[in-house]
């Protein structure tokens, strides 16, 4: 008969380690109150997004020397830097006689950060206790730790000669371009510590070339595993699958306190508003949706044009059906572009853009301009010529084939550079006549005012009332959410190159399209080489 063991005695559970994260979320809980809005003097619940976001950084087990936190406004950003730099002040996370600083890009910035931490000391017995304010100079003191915090705009003198452990650059997406002299004076100044921590909390830069895109960049490659991102943005991808830019499911991804303490209606009331207006989308889409969006409006709003990216029909060009085109020259070697138009009957014009840069070089100016060339060129969006220049040669013999496989009977272009073009035409098979005259196919358009403005007047009229199909072309995107317009004291418009945020090649050679377009439509009967046998040979 078998024996009977003894039932064996449970062991005891053994405690789990508290993590260096969860003691810093229980720290900022205990001591730390809500300094304004409904709950003010409440003892602070964070939210389960910055709890993750907080045991990220501090659990890394590389251990962190920059984190990066990017969302939409009204977030409580601010907020979590004050309580963060108390957290490094006098709580868990405090350095003996350690130095920290919060930057920021205003006067006015750096005040409302150091105002909310005096706040949150001024309303807990416990932190009043043992940290000093002094209002004068915005820095808090904890005497018994030697620690030291003080807030800075942004006057890089100030930040020279400074040791810091602990850095909170707030709303560095305020920085234009890819230098902050603050920013790299209290970076350099950290050397000196054993393991500094700097904190970037900020909504993104508008622009790809700016310092936090650079960093936030660099970052999402994961090339250093002490940096750690939480980045929470609404893609632009998305909204070429068809998500409304506008709708509350697509704002939520830009802002993880939507659902908790952020006011709901009016974030909802802002996208409508953005919805209406144009002149709203740009600034909502940075601000908001957290997009790498330039608030300065562009000539077209990404909505508009997005929703103009219906399929091209082939057979409208195909057909016989006139066609128009407009080509900005670049210089040596920067985008080329091409773009030819034509209306189908219900007058809705269908777009064929063409692109060219040097084939060596691509990549590097890929990452110069922070825009994805070597990919389109891949996918077929782009073309290139070799070597490190354009070749006119190619687009040359491009024209001499859309010529001869389409009705072309005008083509716009700027007279800049056309005088290099111009050997490469007669070599691909143009007449003379064809290329310079009363009646020749190549029409110069100054890039002025005057000539620019009804042709951007009938453009935009185009994409509002989506009369315009360009396929979603990526090149043509780039262009388009590049464009700026600037305006004479008549109020005439006009693209403008200087004060554009990227390359717009696409967008002056479509508006040129347009430009012939408009004059073309007036002419009875219309006259085209198209029409001269001599002109069109058989395809």
């Amino acid at each position: 008969m078998a024996s009977r063991r003894a039932p064996a005695k449970p062991r005891p559970q053994r405690k789990r380690r508290e993590t260096r994260g969860a003691r810093n979320i229980r720290w900022l809980e205990t001591y730390c109150r809500i300094p304004e809005g409904p709950l003010v003097g409440q003892l602070v619940q964070l939210a389960p997004f910055q709890k993750r976001d907080l045991k990220r950084i501090y659990d890394n087990r590389h251990g962190t020397r920059r984190a990066i936190l990017s969302f939409g406004r009204k977030n409580a950003k601010t907020a979590l830097c004050a309580m963060l730099l108390l957290l490094h002040l006098a709580g868990p996370e405090a350095v003996a006689n350690g130095q920290l600083y919060s930057a920021a890009q205003s006067r006015e910035q750096a005040a409302v950060l150091f105002s909310l931490a005096a706040k949150m000391v001024r309303m807990s017995p416990e932190l009043s206790a043992v940290v000093r304010i002094r209002d004068t100079g915005k820095e808090l003191l904890c005497d018994e730790l030697g620690t030291r915090y003080r807030a800075l705009s942004a006057e890089a003198s100030t930040a020279h000669g400074l040791s810091p452990v602990f850095i909170v650059h707030d709303e560095l997406g305020q920085v234009r371009g890819s230098v902050s002299p603050l920013y790299e004076a209290l970076e350099t100044a950290t050397a000196g510590q054993a393991n500094p921590l700097s904190m970037i909390i900020s909504t993104q830069s508008p622009r790809a070339s700016d310092l936090l895109s650079l960093l936030i960049d660099d970052a999402l490659t994961g090339a250093d595993p002490r940096t750690v991102i939480s980045l929470y943005t609404a893609p632009l991808e998305d909204e070429e699958a068809g998500v409304d830019p506008f709708s509350a499911k697509h704002i939520k991804k830009a802002n993880p306190a939507f659902d908790i303490f952020q006011n709901k209606a009016e974030v909802l009331a802002m996208a409508e508003a953005a919805r209406r207006m144009p002149s709203r989308e740009a600034e909502f889409r940075n601000l908001v949706l957290n997009q790498r969006v330039e608030m300065r409006s562009p000539f077209i709003a990404r909505g508009p044009w997005m929703a103009c990216a219906g399929a091209v029909d082939p057979r409208v060009f195909d057909d016989g059906a006139p066609v128009y085109g407009g080509l900005d020259l670049s210089a040596v070697s920067d985008l080329t572009a091409r773009v030819f138009i034509a209306a189908d009957e219900e007058d809705t014009w269908h777009v064929d853009a063409q692109f060219w840069l040097p084939e060596e070089g691509l990549i590097e100016k890929s990452r110069t301009d922070r825009e994805k060339y070597d990919v389109w060129n891949r996918q077929g969006f782009l073309n290139t010529t070799p070597g490190r220049t354009i070749n006119y040669a190619f687009v040359a013999h491009q024209l001499w084939h859309d010529c001869q496989r389409w009705n072309v009977r005008k083509i716009g272009f700027d007279d800049w550079g056309f005088a290099h073009l111009k050997p490469y035409l007669l070599e691909a098979g143009f007449r003379e006549d064809q290329i310079e005259g009363d009646d020749a196919l190549f029409e110069p358009l100054r890039q002025g005012f005057r000539t620019m403005s009804p042709a951007l007047r009938d453009l935009e009229a185009d994409i509002l009332e989506r009369r315009l199909r360009h396929g979603g072309h990526p090149v043509l995107l780039m262009c388009s959410a590049n464009a700026i317009v600037t305006s004479d004291p008549a109020g005439n418009r006009k693209l403008d190159k200087g004060r554009a945020t990227g390359r717009i090649d696409g967008m002056v050679a479509l508006a040129m399209a347009r430009a012939v377009a408009a004059t073309d439509e007036h002419k009875v009967p219309m006259t085209s080489p198209w029409d001269d046998p001599n002109f069109r040979l058989a395809v």
